[in-house]
């Protein structure tokens, strides 16, 4: 059987909270292959020790890839801790 992957991105100021998630689900995440936007993806691999392979930061366009990414089936889910408070440049994207 595959392996699933999940992708994790975060936006500036929920950095913190999708770590402490992935730190409490990381025997469950450990189930899959996962992926992130640059700072995102270090930063929880840092926390957890879970290979978590990294894209582009979201600004230089690691939103973009991960969409591809979930475009092209590579990508089967995707986790992401959103700011509606927080501006970003690229939210359009």
């Amino acid at each position: 059987m595959d392996r699933k992957t999940i992708a994790l991105v975060a936006h500036d100021n929920k950095k913190p909270e999708l770590v402490k998630w992935a730190a409490d689900n990381a025997e469950e995440l450990k189930k899959y292959d996962l992926c992130g936007t640059g700072t995102t993806a270090k930063l929880v691999a840092e926390a957890t020790g879970l290979e978590v392979r990294p894209y582009l930061s979201g600004p230089l366009g690691g939103d973009l890839e991960i969409g591809a990414k979930v475009a092209e089936g590579k990508i089967n889910a995707v986790i992401f801790f959103w700011d509606p408070l927080q501006a970003q440049p690229h939210d359009p994207d």
